[in-house]
């Protein structure tokens, strides 16, 4: 299973960005999909999280901003991203603690490979 990020880039303060995550492969169910970021010399931090029923949370820092959205269909978590910040800069990880691939097999802990969203002021 491979979770593929798209639609990062540079924008101005104030602007918009939607990022989204594809899970990938043999995939019966995912389970919890969430975003995280990083900057340079810094942990990754928790953004956004959406369970498989939809139940959501935030960071205190991005709430009331960001939202995120999934698609159980299309195994797809977005993140809508509105009033951005200089300080919003990093590199985004999408994320899922479980995809169930079978009966009784699943995955666990994956990460995608990072996309970079810049907000200049």
């Amino acid at each position: 299973v491979q979770l593929v990020e798209s639609g990062g880039g540079l924008v101005q303060a104030g602007g918009s960005l939607n990022l989204s995550c594809e899970a990938s492969g043999r995939i019966l169910r995912v389970n919890v999909m969430g975003w995280y970021r990083q900057t340079p010399g810094a942990q990754r931090h928790m953004v956004a999280f959406i369970t498989d029923g939809g139940d959501s949370n935030y960071a205190d820092s991005v709430k009331g901003r960001f939202t995120i959205t999934r698609d159980n269909a299309k195994n797809t978590v977005y993140l809508q991203m509105f009033s951005l910040k200089p300080e919003d800069t990093a590199v985004y990880y999408c994320y899922t603690d479980r995809v169930i691939t079978g009966l009784t097999s699943y995955e666990s802990n994956l990460w995608g490979q990072g996309i970079r969203v810049t907000v200049s002021s």
